[in-house]
C-alpha cells in the first residue's frame, strides 16, 4: 500500500536541507535538483512507500539499493546518499541529459537505453520528468509552488 505523509513536509524540508546540500557537494549535483528529485518522489518524507516497493526520500527500490551499498532504505542519511550517488552515475551515462537521467530515475536505466536513450513513452515517466524540471527551474529561480 503506497504510503507518504504531506502533513510533514515542510518540516521534514527543513529536517533535510542541511543533508542534502552536503550531498549534492560531494556529489556535484545541484541541490535544487535534488530538492526537486526528492519533493517529487516522496514529498520529503523518509517513510515514503510507493506502489512500486520503492522507499525513503530518494525512493530506492530494493536493487538500486544493494547496488549503491544501502543497507537500509529507510534511513534518510543512507537513502539521500544512495540516490544522489545513482542520479549522478545518471547524469554521467546519458551524458548530462537532465532530461534522460530523470527519466532513468523514475523508469531505469535499461528503459531509456530500450528505447534509443529517449525518454521512455511511458505516462508515469513523461510526467516525472516534467514535474521535476518544471519544479527544478522554479527551486533554481527562487520560485516555489505546485507543479
Amino acid at each position: 500500500m503506497p504510503r507518504i505523509n504531506l502533513r510533514d513536509k515542510d518540516a521534514n524540508r527543513k529536517r533535510f536541507t542541511s543533508k542534502i546540500a552536503e550531498v549534492a557537494k560531494q556529489y556535484q549535483v545541484p541541490e535544487a535538483l535534488l530538492h526537486a528529485v526528492i519533493e517529487i518522489e516522496s514529498a520529503y518524507d523518509p517513510n515514503a512507500i510507493s506502489r512500486a516497493g520503492a522507499v525513503g526520500l530518494m525512493q530506492l527500490m530494493p536493487a538500486t539499493a544493494r547496488r549503491y551499498g544501502v543497507a537500509n532504505r529507510r534511513n534518510p542519511y543512507a537513502n539521500l546518499n544512495g540516490g544522489t550517488r545513482y542520479l549522478k552515475d545518471l547524469l554521467i551515462r546519458f551524458d548530462r541529459n537532465l532530461e534522460l537521467a530523470l527519466a532513468g530515475y523514475n523508469a531505469g536505466e535499461n528503459a531509456v537505453e530500450k528505447f534509443g536513450n529517449q525518454i521512455p513513452p511511458f505516462d508515469e515517466t513523461q510526467n516525472y520528468v516534467r514535474k521535476v524540471l518544471k519544479l527544478y527551474s522554479r527551486q533554481s529561480t527562487g520560485l516555489s509552488g505546485d507543479v
